[in-house]
This record gives structure tokens, sequence and C-alpha cells, in this order.
């Protein structure tokens, strides 16, 4: 339960400061990136797990970067039901991703540098 918290506060973290960073990719608080990460997690379950089942061979064939239109398709359609968090356009969304797979990246390797330390 610890770890979902963590995970849910790492993210949200995550969303601040790509907002912070791209252009047309805002959040205005906490709450609300709180509030985003859970709807973007429920779409990305939902509708992003069956896009990504869908697309899965362009996907392969473009070595997963086409998986990138699909969260920056996730975010931007997040953005919409959550106020306080907007996505202006699908550049905004596709940066976005980018940087958010980045950063999720990053705190896997701190996770686990964390892990192994103990």
């Amino acid at each position: 339960m610890l770890r979902l918290l963590l995970h849910w506060v790492l993210n949200a973290v995550a969303l601040l400061i790509v907002s912070h960073f791209v252009v047309g990719f805002q959040v205005s608080s906490v709450v609300a990136a709180l509030i985003a990460v859970i709807v973007i997690g429920l779409f990305n379950a939902t509708l992003g797990l069956l896009l990504k089942i869908i697309t899965l061979p362009l996907g392969i064939l473009t070595f997963g970067i086409f998986f990138l239109v699909i969260n920056a398709v996730i975010l931007w359609f997040s953005s919409r039901f959550v106020p306080g968090f907007a996505v202006t356009s699908f550049k905004a969304a596709f940066l976005g991703a980018l940087a958010l797979a980045v950063l999720h990246l990053l705190f896997g390797f701190l996770g686990r540098s964390i892990k192994t330390s103990k």
C-alpha cells in the first residue's frame, strides 16, 4: 500500500516538473496533479491498453516510439476531464509524454539504487 502511495506521489511530482518545462502543459496545483495522475492511470489502463494492443504492429515497426503518440493522446484526453490540468496542443502532449517517460526512467533508477544500497 505504501509503495502504491509513493508511486502516486512521484507521478504527481513528475507531472508538476513537466509542467514547468513543457510549454502548453499546465498543472495548476498539487491537488490537480494528484487527481490527474489517477485519471491518466485509469485511461492508460483501459483505453491505452486497448490502443496499444490494436497498434502493436506499428509499435514494433517504430521500435516502440509510436507508443509515445498513444501516451500523448492519453495525456491530452485526460486533460479534458481534470480541472487544473491542461494540455493545449498535441505537440505539448507529445513532449510531455516524452518528458514523463524520461522522468519515470530516472525515478526507476533512483528506486533501484536505493534498494541496492540497503
